[in-house]
């Protein structure tokens, strides 16, 4: 580490006279002070009359369609759907096959009245999820299962007139056509080249191009070179898609590969020295490697971009069970050999990664980019930089990547504000988590090796301020307030980019072991929130984050030391500096008045909040739970515009921001699929591929729009909109799906 990076870590700290001091420039928070508390609204799920007409159509439609009549109910796939097995008679949570039990409950689906005779051959196990609702009288897993009439049939001849009898039932039993499994994207390409390549005529016929063993080749007077700036979900995912195209990449990352990575944040969690270009959020894999892992997304779970993606994962290494859990993770142990292998089959592909090069700056000529600057990410000074020429430039930054925000408003490309969510991290004993959710059951769950999944929660209410209540002088705004990244059996987990602020996260390992639970439990902030403290302009959530990073840095006084209150405390507004509960977190924690730290619409809204989540889940307020300061950096604060077709920027011609830097993502999956289809849409600007790429595993779900479907903020969206998820808890594993999918959702 360079001497000039330990000169920008922070030191301890002397206040003389008892007054707090960091060695750098903070600006006084003027907060509004009103008095009047903000309404909490819990939204309800709309049934019957309560749904808006076009929901009441939808839900038509669909039932329409199910309940058509079956041109040949002997052919293809007989979807079952809510097949729940109870506790005593599933094997748990680690099975994904077929068991006895699960057989008893899909001869009493299909009405066939000898459960043992079923062959398990003919089923396959598509969605096995957990749920522990209050409102059920057990715990139950619930299946999702395909049955393969024909092999059934052939199997055990005595089922073909229990087949003849079935009658579609929406969300239950449903007849779907046999379809073609798509594969892994490296297969999936693969199969797109023959197609094309049989498309073509022997002698080579298309300009461009010639035929070889059935396979297409772009054989142009050169391969097009692209820049993908970012090792994160979505830079990996495009540069795989444009590799095995065909294209020149090289791929530009600012901080480390996992394995030096993994020691810088060793030397971080031990000896408290930061390195500013290899942390928690810049490096190999981007800032989901050192967390949870989540694989859960909103942009449709079942559709083939996503499970093309949660397949390519599996073919790096990681368990098949992701392709069938409920609520799949990895964790941080089985990321890193993950995104070792992808580094490898990339590099076979021949693509130059460039670890540890920041890029400082676009090379624009005649309002195109043709390059980059670049430089060691260790020279702070940018003494030595140099230009790499390229035909396009992906940039798929993470939302930390300050720098470049600031630097792409230097050429006036567009940037606007975009909402995001700002809060505490709150920390549980796992213990008391699984009491709470699965009462007795709750000793099944052994430090994440017992027969059921370690209980996580998901919690969210509606803040409406009263209208002509509100003071003039300040926010008057609803927002909404839930959970965001629930760590089961994890730790808090410092995620500062720079010495002089302070912004935590959670991670978890993948048996999620830890005698901890924690989550962020933030509030949705947009313009109005900025305005307020005088931020303006595109950067406005940043400098907005930044604030409060900065003032939870002087709470807990430096080193890294996380200010800290209890729940208990927080809500009555009062600080008690002895007997804090023990913390997850290991850099230091400091007793603080949190209840200071937001300007009083959001301290009002978390206070109000939390009572809310305590009556679903009773002991959620308790002496035990401890508030951890800050957390900020739920998702982008800005969203670059680019086309919706070609995912090209608005502003800038062969620049392509993508992923969650750019405000169109919000975690592994929906970063994944973002940079896939950017991938393929790049590939096509360059004739590396004729087709588009719905052709062959159909549009996202929302991928590639920007809407705030994978960051948390769905909640406040869907919930202020088409409420279409519950604010209820969600208890347990229990999925929620797309309410398009068919599948488990969450009530």
């Amino acid at each position: 580490m360079s001497v000039l990076h330990r000169d920008l870590l922070p030191l301890s700290l002397h206040y003389p006279n008892n007054t707090p001091v960091l060695p750098y420039p903070t600006r006084r928070l003027h907060y509004p002070h009103h008095q009047t508390l903000p309404k909490i609204l819990c939204a309800t799920k709309r049934t019957g009359k309560k749904r808006y007409p076009s929901e009441k159509k939808k839900l038509k439609l669909k039932h329409k369609e199910a309940l058509t009549d079956v041109k040949n109910k002997f052919e293809g796939i007989w979807r079952l759907s809510k097949l729940a097995v109870s506790v005593q008679n599933d094997p748990g949570k680690e099975f994904l096959g077929v068991s006895d039990g699960l057989l008893q409950e899909i001869a009493k689906a299909i009405k066939f009245p000898v459960a043992s005779m079923l062959p398990p051959e003919a089923f396959s196990v598509i969605r096995k999820s957990f749920d522990a609702r209050k409102m059920l009288k057990e715990a139950k897993f619930v299946y999702t299962v395909d049955m393969d009439v024909s092999e059934l049939i052939n199997l055990e001849p005595r089922t073909r007139d229990f087949i003849s009898d079935l009658e579609p039932r929406v969300g239950l039993i449903e007849h779907v056509p046999r379809q073609r499994v798509l594969g892994d994207i490296i297969s999936v390409i693969q199969d797109c080249k023959k197609v094309e390549g049989e498309r073509l005529p022997k002698d080579g016929g298309l300009d461009g191009y010639s035929s070889d063993a059935g396979a297409h080749k772009y054989v142009a007077s050169r391969k097009p070179k692209i820049a993908v700036v970012g090792s994160g979900p979505s830079g990996l995912f495009a540069s795989l898609v444009l590799a095995e195209l065909g294209a020149d990449v090289t791929l530009i990352e600012r901080g480390q590969p996992v394995e030096r990575r993994g020691r810088d944040i060793g030397a971080l969690m031990v000896r408290r020295i930061l390195e500013l270009e290899s942390n928690f959020c810049f490096g190999e894999g981007g800032a989901g490697t050192w967390s949870d892992g989540k694989l859960v997304t909103r942009i449709g779970r079942n559709n083939d971009s996503v499970m093309a993606v949660m397949k390519t994962l599996v073919h790096f290494g990681a368990p098949e069970n992701i392709l069938i859990d409920g609520k799949p993770h990895l964790g941080t142990d089985r990321l890193v050999p993950l995104l070792r292998n992808f580094r490898h089959h990339l590099q076979d592909l021949n693509v130059s990664i460039k670890f540890g090069t920041r890029v400082d700056d676009l090379i624009i000529k005649d309002g195109h980019v043709v390059g980059v600057k670049v430089s060691d990410s260790r020279d702070q000074l940018k003494l030595d930089c140099h230009k790499l020429g390229f035909d396009a430039v992906i940039l798929a930054v993470g939302h930390s990547a300050r720098d470049i925000y600031r630097m792409l408003l230097s050429h006036n490309i567009d940037l606007v504000q975009k909402d995001f969510a700002v809060g505490l991290r709150i920390e549980h004993p796992q213990e008391l988590i699984n009491s709470v959710q699965y009462s007795g059951l709750g000793t099944e769950v052994h430090r994440g090796r017992g027969k059921v999944p370690v209980a996580d929660y998901k919690v969210v209410s509606y803040v409406s301020q009263e209208d002509g209540k509100t003071p003039s002088n300040s926010v008057s705004t609803s927002r909404s307030c839930y959970s965001f990244c629930m760590c089961p059996g994890g730790q808090v987990v410092l995620t500062s980019t720079g010495p002089s602020e302070l912004c935590i996260n959670g991670m978890s390992f993948s048996r999620r072991a830890s005698k901890w639970a924690n989550a962020a439990l933030v509030v949705t902030v947009s313009t109005q929130d900025f305005d307020a403290l005088n931020f303006h302009g595109p950067l406005a959530g940043v400098d907005f984050q930044r604030e409060f990073e900065q003032r939870a840095a002087v709470m807990g006084g430096g080193d890294f030391v996380v200010p800290v209150q209890k729940v208990t405390d927080f809500l009555d507004k009062k600080l008690s500096v002895t007997s804090l509960p023990p913390s997850s977190y290991r850099l230091g924690v400091k007793a603080a008045k949190l209840h200071e730290l937001f300007p009083m619409t959001i301290t009002d809204a978390l206070r109000h909040s939390v009572s809310v989540f305590d009556k679903e889940l009773p002991g959620f307020i308790s002496n035990e739970a401890l508030l951890h300061g800050v957390e900020t950096r739920t998702s982008s604060p800005v969203q670059i515009p680019r086309s919706s077709e070609t995912y090209e920027s608005m502003s800038l011609k062969g620049l392509y921001p993508i992923g969650e830097g750019a405000g169109y993502a919000g975690g592994i999956v929906s970063a994944a699929v973002d940079g896939m289809l950017a991938g393929f849409a790049v590939a096509k600007r360059y004739d590396l591929f004729l087709d588009g790429i719905e052709s062959v595993l159909g549009k996202a779900q929302g991928a590639g729009f920007g809407e705030e479907k994978w960051n948390g903020l769905s909640f406040y969206s869907e919930l202020h909109g088409r409420m279409l998820l519950t604010p209820k808890v969600c208890l347990c594993s229990i999925v929620e799906e797309d309410p398009n999918d068919g599948h488990e959702r969450a009530n």
